[in-house]
């Protein structure tokens, strides 16, 4: 919003909050508490509206090898803040400042392809791409947006640019809550026709119409901290629950495709309930065209009141990059689900993955035998970090930094080569760093620290020699596990 709307915006979002929250009925199903499972996924796509649609860009750019297309409802092109929450204002929202033209930006996106911190941008040719602006949309600029169609063309992108409508600034939808010029929560309008239809034909080629029946998938609500690096959604401004809309015939084994649709300011779960889960007219589609939607949810933090998707760099520099914690988290969810498998996983994820043991440095992982597998990829935070096959069941990852928390995840891999589904993501929290201890080497016997024989000290577990067992000779020492004493 500009900042002459926040009050009104915020008070009629919390408006809604009170009301879809408290029970409403609605179209989507109630939702069932469970993690994330693999399924058959075909092609995986992402779409988005305002915060979420820059980070639709965001996602399709660095994960080119994964996203083919994007849906865009009102955001500009890729890295048009540059890091900076003024430019995020008044460049990419408002156009009082100046802005990087769409050739610079495709150059930054070229530099960081070739430093590898978004997928190589010659996957982006051919791409589907669908974008949407409306002409009463005072929130982004016009061009604003038409700078990111220049940017998806001249990449080769095949994208179609709807901005024709009289739309405010909203995901448009024919079961939209809000007059078709609205500006309002839960930025759901309806403008008579049906835009998601366009976005859906362009990006798969065609579809078969929406589904007229109640729902009959299932809506999981799953834990973001499983997918989310550190473990903590809070500490990067995600809510606690995520969402996944499955039909049946997913569930089923039939080939699926997937959709991230990634929500607005002010319009996460917390605040709307489920009112774009509800009323974005994509279930519907995915009924009767085996398509499943993931609803990964932001919230509220210091420097990111209304609950955006990271687009200027309020928690990470690295936000536009694969190494974004944001941009991490909604990949490790779209991978849970199967997105990059194209197709059934030729071996199952392994079963029993868990921590053994911690150090402040290191963290020991185990888990089941998975048959036919000729070895195993353990991913730490979503990126893999064995060097070289790993072919028992256990894994230690070592120069970890203590106190921190990192999600694992293992994939078994066959013979070919092909890897298989990943297990759902397991956290580990290092020790503290140990602290130092200095005394006599007496002392250190009598405290339990370490052993004495034949006249000299030697540290219990490491049985390292500390020197003369005597009350004159001083050694400093550490304790790095239960009972394991090393010299510091």
């Amino acid at each position: 919003m500009k900042i002459g709307q926040l009050l009104v915006a915020t008070l009629a979002a919390v408006g809604m909050a009170a009301t879809t929250v408290g029970g409403a009925s609605a179209a989507v199903p109630a939702p069932t508490q469970g993690p994330l499972q693999q399924y058959n996924i075909s092609s995986t796509y992402v779409s988005g509206l305002s915060s979420g649609g820059f980070m639709a860009n965001q996602m399709h750019v660095a994960y080119s090898d994964v996203f083919k297309g994007a849906g865009i409802f009102s955001a500009g092109a890729y890295e048009c803040a540059q890091n900076n929450l003024n430019t995020a204002l008044y460049a990419c929202m408002d156009t009082l400042l100046a802005r990087k033209t769409p050739a610079q930006l495709e150059q930054l996106t070229r530099e960081r392809a070739a430093a590898g911190k978004v997928d190589p941008v010659g996957n982006l040719s051919g791409d589907k791409v669908w974008l949407f602006h409306g002409t009463n949309d005072g929130t982004v600029d016009a061009p604003v947006n038409d700078d990111l169609a220049t940017y998806y063309r001249d990449f080769g992108a095949d994208v179609v640019y709807d901005n024709t409508s009289a739309a405010g600034h909203a995901w448009v939808s024919p079961i939209g809550p809000n007059s078709c010029s609205s500006t309002d929560s839960p930025y759901v309008n309806n403008c008579g026709g049906d835009p998601v239809k366009g976005m859906l034909t362009h990006l798969f080629g065609s579809v078969a119409p929406a589904s007229s029946s109640a729902l009959t998938g299932r809506l999981v609500q799953f834990d973001q901290s499983a997918y989310t690096p550190g473990g903590s959604p809070g500490a990067i401004s995600m809510g606690n629950e995520g969402f996944a809309y499955v039909p049946q015939s997913c569930q089923s084994g039939a080939s699926c495709k997937l959709m991230v649709t990634l929500h607005g300011c002010y319009q996460y779960f917390g605040l709307v309930g489920n009112a774009l889960m509800d009323k974005a007219y994509l279930n519907e589609y995915a009924d009767t065209n085996n398509m499943i939607v993931l609803y990964p949810q932001a919230t509220t933090m210091t420097g990111n009141p209304r609950g955006c998707w990271d687009w200027w760099g309020y928690k990470s520099a690295d936000y536009a990059q694969k190494s974004g914690p944001q941009m991490t988290a909604v990949m490790n969810m779209a991978r849970a689900l199967g997105a990059g498998t194209t197709g059934v996983p030729a071996l199952p994820a392994p079963t029993g993955l868990a921590v053994t043991a911690t150090t402040d440095n290191s963290a020991a992982l185990s888990w089941s035998t998975v048959p036919g597998a000729a070895s195993y990829n353990v991913y730490r935070d979503g990126t893999k970090v064995n060097s070289s096959p790993v072919t028992a069941t256990t894994y230690t990852d070592s120069g970890l930094t203590a106190g921190t928390t990192y999600g694992y995840a293992v994939a078994a891999v066959d013979a070919s080569g092909t890897v298989g589904a990943r297990t759902t993501p397991v956290n580990a929290t290092t020790a503290a760093a140990a602290m130092c201890v200095t005394a006599s080497n007496y002392a250190h016997t009598q405290a339990g620290r370490a052993h004495q024989t034949g006249g000299y000290a030697y540290a219990n577990g490491s049985n390292q020699n500390l020197g003369l067992w005597t009350l004159l000779a001083t050694s400093t020492i550490k304790e790095t596990s239960p009972g394991y004493w090393v010299k510091c």
